[in-house]
């Protein structure tokens, strides 16, 4: 379900640091952060969406979570822009 929403989503951000940036501007309308992700690099992601009320939507890979932002690579987290 939450890997369908970032394939449909039509402006969303992958990779932590534009994550970050992105989350700083009130751009983000959704963040989703991959479970096997090393939460060194999504701790800080996580700690601004929950300090300024984004939701967050879980899901278990950062394969997949790539795959369905049409990378070759995992990715950690995705903002979904709005």
């Amino acid at each position: 379900m939450s890997y369908e929403k970032v394939t449909q989503a039509s402006d969303f951000i992958v990779g932590t640091k534009q994550t970050i940036k992105a989350l700083q501007n009130g751009e983000v309308r959704e963040l989703v952060v991959a479970d096997d992700a090393d939460p060194r690099v999504t701790g800080k992601v996580l700690q601004i969406a929950q300090e300024r009320l984004v939701p967050i939507t879980r899901v278990d890979s950062m394969k997949k979570l790539g795959k369905a932002c049409g990378i070759d690579v995992g990715a950690a987290t995705v903002a979904i822009k709005g």
